[in-house]
């Protein structure tokens, strides 16, 4: 094989694993859920509205004619994260058998923000990370501000230092 020429893994391997422990990956982070208002039926009704709304979210995901196979696989998962919590690059890549960086690349040119959460990822230590492919300088950027804003809107909680309490949802089916 060429040097710099990627192998292309046969259908029957195993798809490889995150280079670290899911252990280590949900090591410093928490979540905060949203608490349910107390009202009898409400719960149900919410999950049906959820239900809904995710099914339509991934009808448009599957229709897109400009994101790769790649982007959908990815943008399929994050539909799966729910409301008010956050999982991390390296959770979805595991789960994707890919490249923490190759998640980021394909949440950046998310063309459905924020219908499609891209919003509820963050880094491995409860960092934003980056949103809409920027990167904060000095700890602030306006991407990150809103990003902070959709998640606080959403119930996620922060410590002082701007870090994502919580533990990271990694469910995914």
């Amino acid at each position: 094989m060429a040097v710099g020429q990627k192998r292309k893994r046969p259908a029957s391997d195993p798809v490889p694993t995150a280079a670290k422990p899911a252990s280590k990956l949900t090591k410093t982070i928490t979540h905060t859920v949203i608490a349910n208002s107390g009202l009898k039926g409400e719960g149900e009704k919410a999950k049906t509205e959820d239900a809904v709304e995710r099914q339509q979210l991934l009808d448009l995901i599957a229709s897109s004619p400009t994101t790769t196979p790649f982007e959908k696989r990815v943008l399929s998962l994050l539909c799966q994260i729910p409301r008010g919590r956050v999982s991390t690059y390296g959770l979805l890549s595991a789960r994707l058998g890919s490249s923490p960086r190759a998640v980021g690349g394909a949440l950046r040119r998310n063309p459905f923000a924020p219908r499609v959460p891209c919003h509820r990822v963050v880094a491995a230590g409860g960092g934003l990370g980056g949103f809409k492919g920027a990167w904060p300088r000095d700890g602030v950027g306006i991407t990150l501000d809103e990003k902070r804003k959709l998640l606080r809107g959403e119930g996620v909680k922060f410590d002082a230092k701007g870090r994502v309490l919580g533990t990271p949802w990694g469910e995914f089916v």
